[in-house]
């Protein structure tokens, strides 16, 4: 499928479903809010939540998030303080009008979507939803931002955490990282302000026969996996690597984690043999940079 046969797609779809959810009204759901204003509401929940956080879910920039804040605040609908556990940064919160009215968002929310889809049948339904469950993840997929951050800070840190989680699950004896080897650099990749997936780099050979940069931490969320993300992330890491005139790329893996060993071998990886000492490794590649 071409560029613009997947964009026309695309448009098609947006201005289908905006009118149909209610989306080009003044007063969404008749809840007597625009939309991006009841979406403020939904997103700070009953719970509250850092402004900060909110400004990277939604895509925000903080003047445009300020004045949506400041108008649900003239609204009494919520209120903005001072993080007790971090007094520079600010927290929204619901008041008790704002969470009667997110009990509405929710309510109506679920009887349009009832409405939509009421006529179709049992097996119309099933296609809908993988499709729906499909598009979602290849947008978001799409949007994902890859940023470097510092490979000893709160973004690495948690993202690596949630990628050694993983191995202790997934290994049959499980897994212990003991002391993590610093990192020369690291990339996170991050949707609506949390991370699904992460890398990082470090030099093992500078001499005069090769530059050979290691990828290591590379790790993808489950749920995001087979939306491309993981060749995405590869592909950046490789252009990270040749920015640092890497001229070779290694990588090691344990036998169990057969999805990333099939991206490997697609990207142009070639098995070599042992290079390190790391005692969960039990498959060593190598790849040529150009």
């Amino acid at each position: 499928m071409s560029t613009g046969l997947a964009t026309d797609t695309l448009r098609r779809f947006n201005r289908t479903y905006t009118q149909r959810i209610g989306v080009l009204e003044e007063s969404f759901l008749g809840l007597g809010l625009p939309l991006g204003a009841a979406r403020l509401v939904f997103e700070i929940g009953a719970s509250g939540a850092a402004v900060r956080d909110l400004r990277d879910r939604l895509g925000l920039d903080s003047g445009y998030l300020s004045r949506l804040l400041r108008d649900l605040e003239s609204r009494a609908l919520a209120s903005t303080a001072p993080d007790p556990a971090d007094r520079r940064r600010r927290h929204a919160t619901l008041t008790d009008a704002g969470r009667a009215l997110l009990e509405r968002l929710e309510t109506r929310s679920d009887e349009l979507a009832l409405r939509l889809v009421a006529p179709l049948t049992e097996r119309q339904l099933d296609r809908l939803t993988e499709a729906l469950a499909t598009a979602d993840l290849l947008v978001r997929a799409a949007t994902v931002v890859l940023r470097a951050v510092d490979p000893t800070g709160p973004a690495a840190t948690e993202s690596m955490d949630r990628y050694f989680a993983e191995l202790a699950d997934r290994f049959p004896d499980g897994f212990d990282p003991g002391t993590p080897s610093p990192l020369d650099c690291f990339t996170v990749a991050t949707s609506d302000g949390t991370p699904v997936a992460c890398g990082g780099l470090q030099r093992i050979a500078d001499d005069a026969t090769a530059t050979v940069d290691e990828i290591k931490r590379m790790w993808v969320d489950p749920s995001w996996r087979g939306a491309g993300l993981g060749s995405r992330l590869l592909r950046h890491l490789e252009d990270v690597a040749r920015s640092r005139r890497a001229t070779a790329i290694r990588l090691d893996t344990n036998g169990t984690l057969s999805e990333a060993i099939a991206m490997y071998e697609r990207s142009g990886y070639r098995r070599i043999g042992r290079y390190n000492d790391n005692p969960y490794a039990e498959l060593f590649f190598e790849k040529t940079l150009a």
